[in-house]
């Protein structure tokens, strides 16, 4: 395996780990579901709380398949994360990561209008948005990448034209495009079973790549 991926494996879902400044990331984010929550209560307007939970279970799906290819691979999954973090749940996931994503999608849903007919610069205003929040991403994930903290190893996953636009369609574009479907259902059943899919595969993935098959990620 590659140095990065040894460094991302060692301490993995180490709680010895875990540094005081998690608790108030963990704080923030439960205070902003409480308030959803809440408004979602009394409106029955579930969507913004849908459109969070929608792009986590994407992550988890995206974090999950990344640890596959990194035990398949035996050299390195498509991203690792392996500096210092307060706790790291996978090897290309860590804690702050989840924090973020937990909320991420609470905000895309904000950035959107509620006017389903609008549209910027000839887009509907989601699939705008969809665009413009996963080139931000793909943006801030280069970032991390040259200061270090977030390592790439195959040639097709890096800084290249190619690269980017693999990076943009199934690191981020993904996760928006599956709010916009989720949220287009007719009914929150309906909404509710599309979510219940998108965990059902990273929950199922686990199971046998952890549990039956040992294997670590």
């Amino acid at each position: 395996m590659t140095e990065a991926s040894l460094r991302a494996l060692d301490h993995l879902r180490d709680f010895s780990t875990l540094k005081w400044y998690a608790i108030p990331l963990l704080a923030v984010v439960l205070y902003i579901y409480a308030i959803e929550l809440r408004k979602a209560r009394q409106s029955r307007n579930w969507n913004p709380v849908i459109a969070g939970v929608t792009l986590f279970g994407m992550d988890f799906f995206n974090e999950t398949w990344n640890g596959w290819a990194l035990n398949i691979s035996g050299r390195s999954a498509f991203w690792t994360t392996p500096g210092d973090t307060a706790l790291r749940t996978m090897v290309g996931w860590n804690i702050e990561i989840m924090f973020m994503f937990a909320i991420a999608g609470i905000v895309f849903y904000y950035m959107c209008a509620e006017d389903r007919t609008e549209r910027i610069l000839g887009l509907p205003s989601r699939w705008f948005w969809a665009i413009a929040f996963s080139a931000f991403c793909v943006l801030v994930e280069c970032v991390l990448n040259i200061g270090g903290h977030l390592v790439w190893e195959y040639s097709f996953w890096k800084r290249s034209f190619a690269g980017i636009w693999l990076i943009f369609l199934f690191g981020y574009f993904e996760f928006f495009a599956a709010i916009n479907f989720v949220l287009r259902l007719s009914t929150l059943r309906k909404k509710l079973s599309a979510m219940g899919i998108i965990y059902a595969a990273p929950i199922v993935m686990n199971i046998v790549g952890m549990g039956l098959l040992g294997w670590r990620y």
